[in-house]
């Protein structure tokens, strides 16, 4: 009656730990990493395959760059992340080891997981990893992002990587043992120990309660994260750092959040959920009917404008006639190629540019509602 049969059941997880977590005045320490890297070896020691994804990487690099505090600019960001992310690595390599146990670094880009011939890459890559016996460290390559350091943040990263990897069981780790009713640090509030949907959620008082000063997320964005993966029909619990063990263990300890969904398409799921569109297409009524209830590809036909700078390729948001987002997909058209063919007919267009131009603007395949 104490144990959850999600967390003992489970055959592949994927624990996600915050910076606050694992540094302290801006260095790693071990007094918090060795914990956390002994419960894993425990529960990998009973046939279990973990991936860990970690954040940590910026925040580790700020007091060998003599920094006191988290870069507000993306170059600094950068800098730190490049310094950090060898010393975090060397850091889980040491304490691994004494278990035993390789790791393997695997840093993540948006296009590793929604471009088609980058994401299969990504999921044979942990698939191999994983076979090896190897656990993989999972975090953004932050030095070499450019429109942001991040996805959103890692526990976002960590819910679509579960779902990569088709994990059994996400554990998110927090500086706070599970989701409370209102803010766990004033009397009074109560544990919410589990969530079986959005309405559980409606009643509660969730605000971003991190105050490290080193990292990015908070209770708002692990719900998220959580949302994401039940979305995806796996099960997360929500603890602190200090009961991974417990967690691991099966133990009833923080916050189960009960699948809402079945597994869906990858690349569909990080489309909506880890990417922005970087531009959009306005849709006449008949085009948002087709790619909303009829579930067809985006046509040349229904675009009324154009807005914005893309390439094909890119993740476009598609926009209805009273300007509501209905969609987000990636565009088979640069941006500016578009204006020329608008209203058209691909077959129209067949016969005047070419059989290059009878084809999509957005493929169905390629295509999620919002």
């Amino acid at each position: 009656m104490n144990m959850r049969a999600e967390a003992v059941e489970a055959t592949r997880i994927v624990v996600k730990v915050g910076s606050s977590s694992l540094t302290q005045r801006g260095r790693i320490d071990m007094d918090r990493l060795r914990p956390l890297v002994d419960a894993i070896a425990a529960r990998r020691a009973t046939g279990t395959e973990v991936v860990l994804v970690s954040s940590g990487a910026i925040a580790a690099g700020l007091a060998p760059m003599g920094l006191r505090s988290r870069p507000r600019d993306l170059a600094t960001q950068q800098a730190a992340a490049s310094v950090g992310q060898g010393e975090l690595m060397a850091r889980y390599s040491e304490a691994f080891g004494a278990h035993d146990l390789r790791v393997g670094q695997v840093l993540l880009t948006v296009d590793d997981v929604t471009r088609r011939s980058h994401y299969r890459n990504a999921f044979r890559t942990f698939a191999r990893l994983l076979e090896l016996g190897v656990v993989p460290i999972v975090n953004e390559n932050d030095t070499v992002a450019t429109t942001e350091i991040r996805f959103g943040d890692n526990d976002r990263l960590a819910a679509l990587t579960s779902h990569l990897v088709h994990a059994d069981l996400l554990l998110l780790l927090s500086d706070v043992d599970g989701l409370y009713d209102g803010d766990p640090r004033k009397p009074g509030t109560t544990m919410v120990t589990e969530v079986r949907g959005a309405a559980d959620l409606e009643p509660l008082a969730i605000g971003k309660t991190g105050s490290s000063g080193v990292g990015t997320g908070g209770m708002q964005t692990k719900v998220e994260a959580a949302a994401i993966a039940t979305e995806a029909g796996i099960p997360v619990v929500l603890t602190s750092a200090a009961l991974v063990a417990e967690a691991l263990q099966g133990k009833r300890v923080g916050t189960l959040f009960h699948p809402t969904g079945r597994r869906q398409k990858t690349r569909m799921l990080w489309l909506a959920h880890a990417t922005t569109g970087v531009g959009s297409l306005r849709l006449d009524e008949g085009a948002v009917q087709a790619v909303t209830v009829r579930r067809k590809s985006l046509l040349p036909a229904g675009i009324t404008a154009v807005e914005g700078t893309f390439s094909a390729g890119d993740p476009v948001d598609l926009v209805s006639p009273t300007g509501v987002v209905v969609a987000r997909g990636l565009v088979n058209y640069d941006a500016a190629e578009l204006p020329g063919l608008l209203g058209r007919s691909t077959h129209e267009l067949a016969r005047e540019l070419g059989p290059a131009y009878e084809r999509e603007v957005v493929h169905r395949d390629d295509l999620v509602l919002l």
